[in-house]
């Protein structure tokens, strides 16, 4: 593979522009915080009662697939909403969609909260469940390539993928953020949680979506957009441009599978998986919580890591530990110890996952040019979680059911994810030092070194 020579020292930036790099960052730390709480929220209660609440009068285990089912529905939302949003970030601008996005994501977490439930409106209630869900979908699926490209586009050539890591740490943030909020919720006697407690989480989203506003209405918008608009080159249909030369596109949903795999396996589906063996609720929301306080560590140390080594390193040897790990940590689950149970999902989720996430953000980023990247990377994103997680939990649901709860088969979907990711990786070439004014849109071919003016810290 071709490497860029080394990154010469970088001029210091102003005052003005530090300020504002950070406000960026903490605007995609709290808003993809606030999108993945609302989101993951859903995974947890649909794992605990909504087969019950939306899909009564079925076995338990069917009335726990339907309920996934419904999860799944936002993830089939998501690419779409990485076209539509993604279409007019690329022609009007990064941040008035992200605005747009926080707010649909809050106002249908909010409206999932005051739901009837099926003993109220029978049929009506999972119809309004999963037009909902799938308004969360469309959401999330703008949401998180214009965080991504607001803090990468504003950053400088050597931290772009440290900077990005904020964002992708808004993943176990809001997942930390929901176990807490759910743990304290699960507490209550089962009656009661089955019906009011459930909805609190919900309704907590209203908090969390004002202060995500407050800090992304301050921000500016992207100086490498802001020139292509001054210049009026933006793209008149960004996803006819991306699908043109589909290659990027193909290896940035490739390259995703392994980690939204393990995701979906290791938070949502254990849930369902952990407490159907023997675990109590709170034992696995504490594992959870471990889990998320353990990847708030190794996700900006192995983002800062692929600024020093490469982006594609330290995806395979995240994608590498985590088919290694996958029958081990099913193992430790297995074992009924509440202390193992916590070790397996901090392997698995905490460091195996968080090593191929974590550049995930400035990988993709760097795959697409400025024309085309928020529709690029946000549709690339947005499959990979589609393949890797929105159907997962069903998967693993029917094959445990089938073979009599043998958790095999959650291994080996696992080591299928992770494969997938180490396979794209050979295909990859290193991005870590391209300049992303200069990138071709929608594709990995080689691009052109940052020249030394444009490498800022």
């Amino acid at each position: 593979m071709p490497q860029s020579p080394p990154a010469s020292p970088a001029p210091p930036q102003s005052p003005e522009s530090r300020r504002q790099l950070r406000r960026v960052a903490l605007s995609g730390l709290l808003g993809t915080a606030v999108e993945f709480y609302d989101f993951l929220v859903y995974g947890t209660v649909a794992a605990l009662v909504f087969g019950e609440l939306f899909f009564p009068g079925a076995d338990p285990a069917v009335g726990t697939i339907a309920a996934f089912g419904t999860f799944a529905a936002g993830y089939v939302a998501r690419p779409l909403g990485g076209i539509v949003f993604g279409h007019f970030g690329d022609r009007l601008g990064r941040k008035s969609m992200l605005l747009l996005t926080m707010g649909l994501m809050g106002g249908a977490s909010f409206l999932i909260g005051v739901l009837p439930t099926y003993d109220t409106v029978g049929v009506w209630a999972p119809v309004m469940l999963i037009t909902l869900r799938v308004v969360q979908g469309l959401a999330i699926g703008g949401e998180w390539g214009g965080a991504t490209l607001m803090v990468v586009e504003h950053a400088g050539q050597r931290r772009r993928g440290l900077w990005s890591s904020f964002t992708q740490m808004g993943a176990p943030l809001g997942s930390l953020l929901s176990s807490l909020v759910v743990t304290l919720v699960v507490t209550l006697p089962k009656d009661e949680f089955a019906a009011w407690g459930w909805r609190v989480p919900f309704l907590l989203s209203v908090v969390l979506l004002g202060v995500g506003l407050f800090v992304r209405l301050k921000v500016v918008e992207s100086p490498l957009f802001a020139e292509v608009k001054k210049e009026r080159k933006e793209a008149r249909l960004p996803v006819v441009d991306v699908l043109r030369r589909p290659r990027a596109l193909l290896l940035a949903c490739c390259v995703g599978i392994g980690a939204f795999t393990a995701q979906s396996l290791l938070t949502s589906y254990m849930i369902a998986y952990a407490t159907g063996i023997g675990y109590a609720r709170s034992q696995v929301l504490t594992a959870l919580t471990v889990s998320a306080c353990v990847a708030l560590v190794v996700l900006p140390c192995a983002s800062a890591l692929s600024d020093r080594i490469g982006r594609r390193p330290v995806v395979l040897t995240g994608a590498v530990a985590s088919a290694a790990l996958a029958f081990p940590v099913l193992a430790l689950v297995d074992s009924g110890s509440p202390g193992l149970l916590i070790l397996a999902i901090a392997l698995g989720h905490g460091v195996a996952q968080s090593m191929m996430y974590g550049p995930l953000g400035a990988l993709l980023t760097e795959m697409f040019g400025t024309r085309v990247r928020y529709t690029g990377a946000s549709l690339g994103y947005q499959l990979a979680t589609l393949v890797g997680a929105g159907f997962s939990p069903m998967i693993a649901g029917s094959l445990v059911a089938a073979d009599g709860g043998s958790s095999t088969s959650i291994a080996l979907l696992l080591c299928g994810g992770a494969t997938v990711t180490a396979l794209t990786v050979w295909f990859l070439r290193e991005t870590h030092r391209d300049s992303l004014a200069d990138a071709e849109p929608g594709t990995n071919t080689p691009h052109t070194p940052a020249p030394k003016e444009q490498m800022t810290s």
